[in-house]
């Protein structure tokens, strides 16, 4: 009777440990951007922006990102710069990481129809696991800027907190205008009127040089 041989693997399982070495460094740097007097204007803002029901965090970094976590007061902050429709729809409390990861999501792409661009915008991780909370600030910084710039009347608070955004300044020419601009850049440009080619050599003749004496 034969017998059947079983094999057992062992699969280990990879949990998320300390940074070393090179991560070290680069995570101590971006964690020496964060500003804590600039934390501190950002909770008044939004504290003031939201309401008091969405309480106070914690004193510090670690604190600052626990409050933002789950998205809801997020969330909560650009609905709030929005007069008739809420752009996220439902805001729910939520222990679960994926459900605060969406969370997070929503804000992150209500802010970019709000007129915030990718490149101010920050990561889901860079909040949620506390991978950049300088670049959290970053966004919130450029979202009040932009509130303060829009002057809707959805902004609360004091607007010297924020600076204005430069905004574009579109200048419309008339047909005539623009004909008129094309012919003073070729005038610049200088003219061939009474140019010859009297005296110029041939391409591909020789050059002849005279020397008198």
């Amino acid at each position: 009777m034969k017998t059947k041989t079983v094999r057992v693997f062992r699969v280990k399982m990879a949990n998320k440990g300390p940074s070393y070495g090179l991560s070290r460094e680069v995570q101590s740097k971006i964690d020496k951007k964060y500003d804590p007097e600039l934390e501190e204007r950002l909770v008044q803002w939004i504290i003031a922006q939201c309401g008091d029901s969405i309480g106070n965090p914690q004193p510090g970094k670690q604190g600052f990102q626990q409050w933002l976590k789950d998205g809801c007061v997020l969330c909560e902050l650009i609905n709030s710069l929005s007069k008739d429709s809420k752009p996220v729809k439902k805001i729910q409390s939520s222990g679960m990481a994926f459900k605060q990861m969406e969370q997070i999501s929503q804000f992150l792409a209500a802010a970019e129809r709000y007129g915030i661009t990718k490149s101010d915008a920050f990561q889901t991780v860079d909040l949620w696991e506390g991978k950049d909370l300088a670049a959290v600030q970053m966004m919130l910084m450029s979202l009040g800027s932009l509130a303060v710039t829009k002057s809707d009347g959805c902004y609360r608070g004091d607007p010297s907190w924020f600076h204005k955004k430069s905004q574009e300044n579109k200048r419309e020419f008339s047909e005539d205008q623009l004909k008129e601009g094309q012919s003073v850049i070729g005038l610049q440009m200088g003219t061939n009127k009474g140019a010859s080619q009297a005296g110029m050599t041939g391409y591909g003749q020789t050059r002849q040089i005279f020397n008198n004496k």
